[in-house]
């Protein structure tokens, strides 16, 4: 039977997102252009999560290392929402 719990929900939604910010990760290194839809779309649904972070980190040797800083957040921020809300059991 289908699970769709509160917590199932936000879990498969959040992973969605992880996979969203992943791919916008391996876009960068892709020489497609921004005018594809589909790497507009990805880019900005990500962008909002990945402008607080760019800059904090110096790029080394031409790399940005802001989006590993990014997934370390995101994974924190999603235990917290996940654990909360399997604590309260829903």
């Amino acid at each position: 039977m289908l699970d769709l719990s509160v917590y199932s929900v936000v879990s498969v939604v959040l992973h969605l997102y992880e996979l969203t910010l992943l791919a916008r990760v391996i876009l960068s290194w892709l020489p497609l252009g921004r005018d594809n839809p589909v790497v507009r779309f990805i880019y900005d649904m990500t962008e909002p999560i990945m402008r607080p972070f760019r800059g904090v980190l110096p790029p080394v040797g031409g790399l940005d290392f802001s989006p590993m800083l990014v997934f370390l957040v995101f994974h924190w921020v999603r235990g917290i929402i996940l654990g909360f809300l399997w604590r309260l059991g829903i």
